[in-house]
């Protein structure tokens, strides 16, 4: 897999998943454009970016702004003059079941994990047509699977699914893809944002030998490399996947 010469943005690129697929694609050769909402973590991630070639160029925003998103979007462009691999991996996760969750968690799980992408997306695709691209959305396993005590985030991770799938068909005949990742639980600090005490989080991922099939919570960088995949000319003929990276949890079924 060889990205030389080719334009990678990828949110939330500060951390966890989005920070281990910068490093993967770097490796690869890519001019990467970096986004997330903390500086100091995108010039780590950059540090460690051992691209031959050029370094990331870096975009702090928030993405539930529009004119922010619209900035990462033309930085990107301006800088580099062509994009051909949009990575959607920002996003947020919220505890809340029916009887606790309330309108203002909805809206802050929908506006930052489906509105966001939606509209990032559909700024990218007159770049992605010119270059015949493609998009990654990172999804979770959450979205092919019910689980309780998350339904906010469940439902929105659901709807990046079905975004994926209606985006593909759209987008099919002008030869860009669009994809999916959905990973299982892996090892960020996403659930500790969400909510999580350490001691929570502790038994959380013990509780992760018995909830995936192969034993173990993933690696960050078990996802980034199958983003890397679907986003390279070996993924050339799959669109509109959601592709399960989650040790076997999305087919478990308990007895």
């Amino acid at each position: 897999m060889n990205f030389a010469g080719k334009v990678v943005l990828i949110t939330g690129a500060s951390s966890g998943i989005g920070a281990a697929t910068a490093k993967q694609f770097a490796g690869l050769g890519a001019n990467l454009a970096l986004a997330g909402r903390n500086l100091d973590n995108l010039k780590e991630v950059a540090s460690q970016c051992n691209s031959p070639s050029n370094k990331p160029l870096l975009l702090t925003g928030e993405l539930t702004n529009e004119k922010d998103t619209e900035d990462i979007l033309q930085k990107t462009i301006s800088h580099y003059g062509r994009l051909d691999v949009l990575v959607n991996n920002a996003g947020i996760l919220e505890t809340g079941s029916i009887e606790t969750t309330n309108l203002q968690q909805y809206d802050r799980l929908m506006n930052t994990n489906v509105r966001s992408i939606y509209h990032l997306t559909t700024l990218a695709v007159p770049h992605l047509i010119k270059t015949k691209g493609n998009v990654v959305n990172v999804s979770s396993v959450n979205g092919i699977r019910a689980f309780p005590g998350v339904l906010a985030y469940c439902m929105s991770k659901a709807a990046v699914d079905h975004f994926t799938r209606c985006a593909a068909l759209d987008l099919a005949s002008k030869q860009v893809r669009v994809n999916a990742v959905n990973p299982g639980v892996t090892i960020t600090n996403l659930h500790k944002r969400g909510g999580m005490n350490q001691e929570q989080y502790e038994a959380f991922i013990r509780k992760s030998q018995e909830t995936h099939a192969l034993g173990r919570p993933g690696k960050p960088e078990e996802v980034a490399k199958t983003i890397v995949f679907l986003a390279s000319d070996d993924a050339s003929f799959i669109t509109g996947a959601t592709l399960p990276v989650d040790g076997g949890r999305h087919a478990m079924c308990p007895r």
